[in-house]
């Protein structure tokens, strides 16, 4: 049996543990995104990304409707030199936290204009590699990470349905030949794929809806 003493000490150690927890109350809630500060601060941006994210520049990617977790990260990553970029690293060395929020929620507040496959002839490839990878490379289907219908999974996985086909080949090749490193699963993934796939399969995205 317990001694008196013990369970004195035992029941005073419960009584402020508890008063500690109630003092300190609930951790604060994150700050909610301002989108007018988001739209605002995105006017740096309009040269290359279009006025609503929606870039009409193959070479530079639609952002529109992207999951605001993904675009966070990466500007971060663009500030951070962990994903090298001289372009965008030079745009965001001057956003605040705030600022990436804000832009990121707005961005993802914007429809996206849908895009369309243009080479018939790999199409079928690209639809192949997407749906089902491409097993005796153990490369892994592209649906499973961004879904059936390119919508990718918030938090998680990009939005690639629509994306232009030329900005969507260029990173895989990037990821392939080590020059982007800030994500492995995708160097992995590209490290196994030929020009043409990567080609093909960037094709087929381009047109999912």
């Amino acid at each position: 049996m317990k001694s008196i003493v013990s369970v004195l000490m035992s029941a005073t150690l419960s009584v402020v543990v508890a008063g500690s927890a109630l003092a300190a109350g609930p951790a604060p809630a994150a700050a909610k995104p301002d989108l007018a500060k988001g739209e605002a601060a995105f006017a740096m941006c309009v040269a290359c990304h279009a006025a609503d994210g929606n870039s009409t520049t193959p070479v530079n990617p639609k952002l529109s409707q992207q999951h605001p977790e993904y675009l966070i990260k990466q500007l971060n990553e663009f500030k951070s030199g962990k994903r090298a970029n001289a372009v965008m690293s030079g745009m965001v060395a001057g956003l605040s936290d705030a600022d990436m929020t804000n832009i990121s929620y707005w961005l993802a507040s914007k429809q996206a204009k849908p895009g369309f496959a243009k080479d018939k002839d790999t199409v079928a490839l690209g639809e192949r590699i997407y749906r089902g990878g491409i097993p005796d490379r153990q490369i892994a289907a592209c649906a499973s990470c961004h879904s059936p219908n390119g919508a990718g999974m918030p938090a998680q996985y990009p939005r690639v349905s629509g994306q232009h086909a030329d900005y969507t080949a260029a990173q895989l090749v990037q990821f392939r030949d080590g020059v982007r490193k800030n994500s492995i699963q995708m160097t992995q993934v590209a490290a196994k794929m030929n020009d043409r796939e990567i080609k093909a399969v960037s094709d087929y995205m381009a047109g999912l809806r």
